[in-house]
């Protein structure tokens, strides 16, 4: 692995481990939400730095579906942290 590859895997690291932080000791829900949301997005970012380093394509599939999935969990949260049903 190039240097530049685990430049980008440490700092993806240290983001995981600064929102895991943040949702841990958010001082509210919807900070806690944003921080679900942002490790979501640093998740699909490690799957597609694995993806260029190994050269398998099924890393990206789980990136996609990662982020589909974060998406969704994100929508229905702040719905209900909004107190409203999830047919509105």
């Amino acid at each position: 692995m190039s240097l530049i590859y685990q430049l980008f895997f440490g700092i993806l690291m240290v983001c995981c481990f600064l929102c895991l932080y943040r949702i841990g000791r958010g001082p509210s829900a919807p900070d806690r939400t944003v921080a679900i949301d942002i490790l979501g997005t640093v998740v699909v970012g490690l799957c597609a730095l694995l993806a260029i380093i190994t050269g398998k394509d099924f890393y990206m599939n789980i990136a996609i579906a990662w982020a589909l999935l974060s998406f969704i969990g994100t929508i229905a949260l702040a719905k209900h942290l909004e107190g409203r049903g999830f047919d509105e």
